[in-house]
């Protein structure tokens, strides 16, 4: 397990500018957190925000849940997916709400579009394997895991020059340009972002190990491990899909990533088949 030194963290909180926690997430973790947490406020409080609501609306009735039935309202949203399900879904869209473009260096509805797409292909992965793979929790780890990029993005000018530099050449990985130029890098900006937004700690473990390559040194197909598999298949796919060239990481992780999974190469590729029918019917 990776060890955040205090210090950095408050070098990243006197220096760092990251977006507050919303309300609205505030209001539902305390009614989870509550002796007795009821469908009907957390309806309630979800339906409060309209954006909101329709975002959910719309994830929980695409292809991916696979529902007989359209489901129309808020509270038929909450009673599938249940309270921890809910929360995860609103906090990823909350994420991607809370950054402002005037203030960013780089284009944000292209890094949500890949972050949504990470999250939609990771779910697909999800449903595939569900009886190893915890569904509940992937599409806000394939939304929130990069969540450092944007919020680096705010707060350094020329950050858009780093992340250029490393889309051109991954010899040296984005984390080690990051580091030499700003003395911190997004994994633990995200892990920073996370942890103030009071996701479950093994999320934010998650986030701030997603480019750790001895996080399935030791392989016990925990969840945390099936979860991270997950995401770094979703990874490489989205970017073979929209760069035509295996993601960074992949080389070094793909024999353990399958491990994890109990998948083979034929299985992967009935997995990239399937996700290539996401993206053809997405355009």
């Amino acid at each position: 397990m990776i060890e955040i030194d205090s210090k950095v963290l408050t070098d990243l909180e006197s220096g760092f500018t990251i977006p507050p926690k919303p309300e609205l997430l505030q209001s539902l973790q305390n009614e989870l957190s509550s002796d007795s947490p009821e469908l009907n406020t957390i309806a309630s409080i979800v339906a409060e925000d309209v954006a909101i609501a329709a975002m959910v609306l719309k994830v929980i009735n695409s292809p991916f849940y696979g529902l007989a039935r359209t489901i129309t309202d808020i509270k038929q949203a909450v009673m599938f997916l249940g309270l921890e399900g809910i929360t995860n879904l609103v906090t990823g869209f909350l994420l991607e709400k809370a950054f402002d473009q005037t203030n960013c260096c780089i284009k944000l509805e292209r890094f949500w579009d890949t972050a949504s797409e990470i999250a939609a292909i990771s779910t697909l992965i999800g449903k595939k394997l569900k009886s190893k793979v915890p569904t509940e929790n992937l599409h806000m780890v394939g939304l929130f895991h990069d969540a450092g990029i944007p919020a680096m993005a705010m707060n350094y000018g020329d950050y858009v020059k780093v992340l250029a530099e490393s889309n051109r050449d991954y010899h040296t990985s984005l984390i080690e340009r990051e580091e030499a130029n700003y003395r911190t890098n997004h994994a633990v900006v995200g892990y920073f972002l996370a942890t103030s937004w009071n996701l479950p700690k093994n999320i934010c473990q998650i986030i701030l190990r997603h480019h750790d390559v001895s996080f399935l040194e030791k392989i016990n197909f925990g969840q945390d491990q099936l979860t991270f598999a997950t995401l770094k298949m979703a990874e490489n796919i989205v970017h073979v899909n929209r760069r035509f060239v295996a993601s960074p990481d992949w080389p070094y992780m793909k024999e353990k990533v399958l491990a994890v999974l109990d998948l083979d190469d034929e299985d992967y590729q009935d997995i990239k088949d399937d996700a290539e029918d996401f993206f053809n019917s997405a355009h």
